[in-house]
């Protein structure tokens, strides 16, 4: 296997984990609170887990979905498992904003606009790290 940045790396500020997997905040001025969900060992796809540990990571997926709604108020939340990048296992967790960069387009695509949104990661992080904490104990 050659080095994998997932296994290496926290891979963003940690704001929750526990034996299987962290739910990491991405450091991008341009999404506040987009984040990630990641499996700790190295696996490559959903299919690759029996139905216990899918269940426990989906929870998490959605923990965490809930929590930047009730945060952060997003127009809308996307979801996404690629790995074509980097192949070991993990959910993007997305808040979108109308005056995003790329909204209504996928953040990946071409950008449509300057971002006109603010950023404030320190605060961001805590509040989902409290709000984390709440939803999975």
């Amino acid at each position: 296997m050659t080095s994998c940045e997932l296994c290496e790396t926290t891979g963003g500020e940690l704001l929750w984990q526990d034996a299987f997997c962290r739910a990491i905040l991405v450091d991008d001025r341009d999404y506040p609170g987009f984040c990630r969900v990641i499996w700790h060992e190295h696996i490559k796809e959903m299919s690759d887990l029996t139905a216990v540990q899918q269940n426990r990571l989906m929870r998490v997926v959605f923990a965490v979905e809930a929590a930047l709604r009730d945060t952060l108020k997003p127009e809308k939340i996307n979801l996404a498992s690629l790995g074509n990048v980097v192949p070991h296992l993990h959910w993007h967790v997305i808040p979108r904003f109308r005056n995003d960069k790329h909204f209504p387009n996928p953040i990946w695509g071409e950008a449509r606009r300057e971002s006109s949104v603010s950023t404030d990661n320190n605060l961001i992080a805590g509040i989902l790290k409290a709000a984390l904490a709440q939803r999975l104990s």
